[in-house]
């Protein structure tokens, strides 16, 4: 009995390498566990913060109330102070007093041999008119009164206390002296002025302390600011001096 030939297969040589499948064994998404299966995978968990707003301080609050408080107070004032002077300018009605200057008179202006200074004293006749019903003005003590050319000072002096009261007029009488120093050349001014002009112009200036008072009420002191300007002809001791123009201007201030 022949022996039987047993065939093996022979793997061909110039066939191509057989290459392992692209696919993934495991689907996509998922892992292999320990014991060959699958595990799906899950996307990570994002954990929302809600937002925190930061509390305004305490501090703070009390202070914008306290500031609120203030304002609407001073607002509130300031609503009763204008009712109060508008009833005041309705029973009142109140009126500027006026002035003028009625005479300047030079009893002095003489010139100094040794220092060659200049002396000046004049009389001023000032009148003061209190329009008012029902206001009456006190004239405090430290008044100044001074009469100026150009720049330079000539005299000064002041306004004595007295009470003016409803729809009076007062004249006073207000002597005024001063000393220039170099008196020579302002002389000499003074002629080239009234030779060119004919005039002499001057400017009186009067700060006076006063207080008002409304019926019985005497209210707080102020001060009345006068300016008044004047020409005169001239300026000598022994001629009668003429005032060709006067005006003044009245302001009070608190």
């Amino acid at each position: 009995m022949a022996d039987q030939q047993k065939i093996h297969p022979v793997p061909d040589v110039e066939a191509p390498p057989q290459t392992s499948p692209t696919a993934p064994l495991v689907p996509q998404g998922t892992s292999k566990s320990d014991q060959g299966k699958p595990v799906e995978e899950y996307p990570p968990l994002h954990r929302t913060l809600p937002v925190m707003h930061s509390k305004t301080p305490k501090k703070r609050s009390c202070c914008c109330r306290c500031l609120c408080w203030t304002l609407s107070l001073l607002l509130l004032l300031i609503v009763i102070l204008g009712i109060t002077v508008g009833i005041l300018f309705l029973v009142f009605r109140p009126k500027l007093p006026k002035y003028s200057i009625d005479r300047f008179q030079v009893t002095q202006f003489n010139l100094s041999s040794v220092d060659s200074s200049l002396s000046a004293t004049f009389d001023v006749t000032i009148t003061a008119r209190n329009p008012n019903k029902r206001i009456g003005i006190y004239y405090e003590g430290g008044s100044r009164l001074t009469v100026w050319y150009t720049e330079t000072k000539l005299c000064e002096g002041s306004i004595p206390k007295f009470y003016q009261g409803h729809r009076n007029t007062t004249v006073l009488v207000l002597p005024l002296s001063g000393q220039i120093q170099n008196g020579t050349d302002f002389l000499t001014t003074l002629q080239q002025q009234q030779q060119q002009t004919g005039n002499i112009p001057l400017r009186l200036r009067v700060n006076q302390p006063v207080r008002i008072k409304l019926g019985k009420l005497k209210l707080m002191k102020m001060k009345f600011s006068v300016r008044c300007g004047l020409v005169v002809d001239a300026l000598s001791a022994n001629n009668a001096i003429s005032i060709q123009s006067s005006s003044c201007k009245f302001r009070l201030r608190l």
